[in-house]
């Protein structure tokens, strides 16, 4: 397999897209495909992705920013991409704000005691260790909160019992989210003591979910917390029976700290041999919660991009374009490293032809949606008639950004491919303990790996500029 490799890719050197009108365009477009044909065969029988995130999740564990463990993390990744054959590997630092969780209690005190399990959400203040016990006052949304009038709250603390709906595509995210991001602030306008939700998730188990919430300048800052969803259900079933229910919640040290702490992007690159200045960029985040080990979110996109640089680095013939992979920092407390990232690079964004990020799903990649300039749709058309068989189908739409970090890049002028993973089960995992190894799909996980390798194959040495 190597030797036909080796022939074929010293055929292929100055490849034109797939689709340009030229007298040797067949021969070409042969040569492209048999070179994809044997990346799809020997990525796609590989465990190189799993073994890299049981790697980072065995010996490094929970990213959280400002803990030992994202000191750790991007000790771990400027090792791997070492030892995986980058040519280059550096890190980018910078700065962000530090948060503490500290231990947190809650229950129902009334009319039936029950000890509840409970999360703060990330950059939620604290109680100052004394409980707070007071009224549960029932709303069915964000919007509903909104609603309510000023005043209503005083005394009181606020409850918002959304559930988020499974959808393969994740879009019941959004339309949860929103409570945790902004319920606290929105709560505390009304007079509320603090704010609880119904945890920002898809599963049953009884297992909180985390993750950034934020508040507004001149608003009080009042604890946010959310409930496992039996709890929720638990909380739910009280309240339907129209007598007071009263909760309390103590939390000895969670809080924003006031201090910064140092940040890395971790990068590597594999040198394009003919254009090493423009760039097919990879991206994921290295960061995760402080609960769990970080597996799926993201450790899949972690495995994902490493094994695709590996890859493309071990080839015998080097990619046209330069392969660059980045692991992004802090993305979980609002994408500071990739702000941080598109700052440092502005003045040479326009090398960066095209990237892809993996930020979700956890099973196959069934769609392909790009975001590129409409003379390069007839490349993508292409690329995608060959991930067909693969079960991916080319979306309708061209207006791709980037998922998660990669977005802001997108918005900086970087054209973009968006790969669409079956996610029904991302959100029963999502900023919980349950975000281990043993969730992840590892059939899917080989397919999704070789799927991004051909992509960044195929974008590197396409000759297409993206823009256009």
């Amino acid at each position: 397999m190597k030797n036909k490799l080796v022939t074929l890719l010293a055929a292929a050197i100055g490849l034109t897209a797939i689709g340009l009108a030229s007298p040797s365009i067949k021969a070409r477009q042969t040569v492209q495909t048999e070179v994809l044909d044997i990346i799809k065969q020997d990525v796609s029988s590989s465990t190189l992705s799993y073994d890299i995130v049981e790697s980072l999740t065995t010996e490094v564990g929970a990213r959280m920013v400002g803990t030992p463990g994202a000191d750790a993390a991007t000790d771990w990744a400027m090792a791997k991409m070492k030892a995986l054959g980058f040519d280059k590997v550096w890190v980018e630092e910078s700065q962000a704000q530090l948060w503490q969780r500290g231990d947190l209690t809650a229950s129902i005190t009334a009319p039936y005691p029950h000890k509840v399990v409970a999360i703060a959400l990330g950059g939620s203040v604290g109680t100052n260790g004394q409980a707070i016990n007071a009224e549960v006052a029932y709303f069915d949304d964000l919007t509903a909160l909104q609603a309510a009038p000023e005043g209503s709250l005083k005394g009181k603390i606020a409850y918002v019992g959304y559930r988020m709906e499974r959808h393969i595509d994740g879009h019941g995210y959004g339309k949860a989210v929103g409570a945790r991001v902004a319920g606290a602030s929105a709560a505390a306008k009304k007079g509320a003591l603090a704010f609880i939700m119904r945890s920002v998730g898809t599963d049953t188990d009884r297992i909180g979910h985390t993750g950034m919430m934020r508040y507004e300048e001149g608003i009080a800052k009042i604890p946010a917390v959310a409930l496992s969803n039996p709890d929720a259900d638990l909380l739910e079933n009280m309240l339907r029976r129209e007598q007071p229910v009263t909760f309390s919640l103590n939390t000895s040290a969670s809080g924003p700290t006031g201090d910064t702490v140092t940040i890395a992007n971790v990068i590597g690159e594999v040198t394009g041999a003919e254009t090493p200045d423009e760039l097919i960029t990879l991206g994921a985040h290295i960061d995760s919660w402080d609960v769990g080990t970080g597996a799926i979110d993201d450790g899949i996109g972690i495995g994902i991009v490493l094994a695709a640089g590996h890859y493309i680095a071990t080839m015998e013939q080097r990619p046209a374009r330069t392969i660059r992979v980045i692991l992004f920092a802090a993305e979980e407390i609002g994408l500071v490293g990739v702000r941080d990232y598109v700052a440092q690079h502005k003045a040479d964004m326009s090398q960066h032809m095209l990237g892809a990020e993996w930020d979700f799903g956890n099973g196959r990649i069934y769609e392909l949606e790009p975001g590129v300039g409409p003379q390069a749709l007839a490349s993508v058309r292409d690329f995608a008639n060959y991930l067909a068989p693969m079960g991916v189908g080319l979306a309708s739409t061209n207006t791709a950004k980037g998922q998660s970090d990669m977005s802001l890049l997108g918005e900086a002028g970087q054209p973009a491919f968006n790969f669409a993973p079956d996610g029904l089960d991302y959100f029963d995992y999502h900023h919980t303990e349950n975000d281990t190894l043993d969730k992840v799909d590892q059939d899917a996980l080989k397919v999704n790996t070789t799927i991004y390798t051909l992509f960044a194959w195929y974008a590197a040495n396409s000759g297409v500029d993206y823009r256009q």
